[in-house]
C-alpha cells in the first residue's frame, strides 16, 4: 500500500509540474490509472490514497472487478479495443468508453446501456497516424462519425483519444497530439461541443500535457509490472 501510495503522489507531482510548465491550470489534467493486469486489492490501495478513476484494457476482467469492489464512488473507464459482442456488458458495467470508432458500436452501446445508470460517457479513438493494423478512425471521418455519435441516446460524447506510434523525442511526440487537438478544436467549431482528451501514457504524457491533455494514462509507474 505503501508503494502505491508513494508512487501516486510521485506521478501526481509530475503531472501537476509538467503543467505549470505548459502554462496550464494542473486541475485541468485528469490522472487515469491503468488497473488492467493487476489485482481488485491494488485498486483499492489507489483509492485509500484518493485516486478514483481507473482504465481497464480487457472487459471480462474489468467487470469482474467493478462487481466485486466494495466501492461505489469509483469511476471505470474502458480503454481497449471493443468488440461487438462484449457491447452490452460494456454498457452495463463501465462509467466512460475512450475507444470508439465505429458508429455501429457506438450504436450498440446507445441501445443496451441501462438508463439507470444515466449517460455512457464516450470518446472517439484516431488513428492519428494511419497505422495499418491499429484501431482508430481516421482524422477525416471524424467530424461526421462525432455528429452521429452526438444524437445517440444514452451516451455523452465527450472527446478524442489517440494511442500515436511511438516517437522519442519531446517534440516529435508533441506533433500526433498537437493533431488530435487540432481536430477536437474543428469539431467543436461545427457544434459538437468537446471537452475530453485522452492522450498520453508514462513516456510521453509531458508531449500530450503540452498540447492540452485533460486525461493522461498511467499503469506500471503506479501499480509497478503487470502478471
Amino acid at each position: 500500500m505503501i508503494r502505491v501510495t508513494e508512487n501516486l503522489r510521485i506521478i501526481r507531482d509530475l503531472l501537476a509540474e509538467t503543467a505549470i510548465e505548459a502554462n496550464r491550470d494542473p486541475a485541468s489534467v485528469d490522472l487515469l490509472a491503468v488497473s488492467k493486469r493487476h489485482p481488485l486489492q491494488a485498486v483499492l490501495e489507489a483509492a485509500d490514497a484518493g485516486q478514483l478513476d481507473f482504465g481497464e484494457n480487457y472487459v471480462q476482467e474489468g467487470c469482474d472487478k467493478i462487481a466485486s469492489c466494495p466501492r461505489t464512488d469509483l469511476t471505470w473507464h474502458y480503454i481497449g479495443h471493443l468488440q461487438s459482442n462484449k457491447t452490452r456488458v460494456t454498457a452495463e458495467h463501465y462509467d466512460w468508453v475512450h475507444t470508439i470508432d465505429k458508429l455501429k458500436i457506438a450504436r450498440r452501446l446507445s441501445e443496451q446501456r441501462p438508463v439507470a445508470m444515466g449517460d455512457l460517457n464516450i470518446c472517439l479513438q484516431v488513428n492519428v497516424d494511419n497505422e495499418a493494423g491499429k484501431s482508430g478512425a481516421r482524422a477525416e471521418e471524424i467530424p461526421d462519425l462525432a455528429a452521429a455519435v452526438a444524437e445517440l441516446p444514452n451516451l455523452k460524447l465527450r472527446g478524442l483519444m489517440c494511442l500515436p506510434a511511438i516517437r522519442t523525442e519531446f517534440e516529435a511526440q508533441r506533433e500526433p497530439f498537437a493533431r488530435l487537438r487540432e481536430l477536437a478544436q474543428s469539431v467543436s467549431e461545427c457544434g459538437i461541443e468537446l471537452d475530453t482528451l485522452s492522450m498520453g501514457m508514462t513516456d510521453d504524457y509531458r508531449a500530450a500535457i503540452f498540447e492540452g491533455a485533460t486525461i493522461v494514462r498511467i499503469g506500471t509507474a503506479i501499480f509497478g509490472p503487470r502478471a
